[in-house]
């Protein structure tokens, strides 16, 4: 069974995760929004827009998200190294909800390593735009980052 390890500064948490499986495999999961679901440790995504395609640099996707009310945001992909590395950044599609949250960005690092890959998810919200309102849920966080590593795993090799 794989090990998770945790780290981060002010503004990014981190959580590591060797799985083994080959970078290929675990980036063509990361890559295809409409598998988002089956991946997500925090139980508040509900589904990818429909007719969503495989994410490369400058992708926009819509994700259907839950927590306690229903919402939905549009995630742009703003970092993007095929089979190494990527990253989008969500914001809320519509209304209110985007004066106070928006700006965090969720980022994989993929490192082959001898047996599988080291994946390295991270919250960043340096950019967040009211930091303060969003710390407190770096907890909650760390643990459902660390769920979606144990998903990615449990996915990914029982595809082997």
């Amino acid at each position: 069974m794989a090990e998770n390890t945790t780290s981060g500064s002010s503004d990014v948490e981190t959580v590591e995760r060797f799985i083994p499986a080959p970078a290929n495999a675990i980036f063509d999961l990361l890559a295809d929004p409409s598998r988002h679901r089956e991946i997500d440790g925090s139980g508040m995504v509900r589904e990818a827009a429909e007719g969503s395609q495989r994410l490369e640099l400058g992708s926009k996707f819509g994700m259907g998200m839950k927590a306690g009310l229903s919402y939905s945001m549009v995630n742009t992909v703003v970092e993007f190294d095929e089979n190494r590395l990527i990253a989008w950044q969500p914001r809320p599609s519509s209304g209110l909800m985007g004066l106070f949250i928006g700006g965090r960005i969720w980022r994989y690092e993929l490192v082959p390593k001898k047996g599988g890959t080291l994946v390295r998810e991270s919250w960043d919200i340096s950019n967040e735009r009211h930091k303060s309102a969003v710390r407190p849920m770096r907890a909650k966080t760390r643990e459902a980052m660390t769920a979606t590593l144990e998903r990615i795993e449990q996915v990914v090799t029982a595809a082997e």
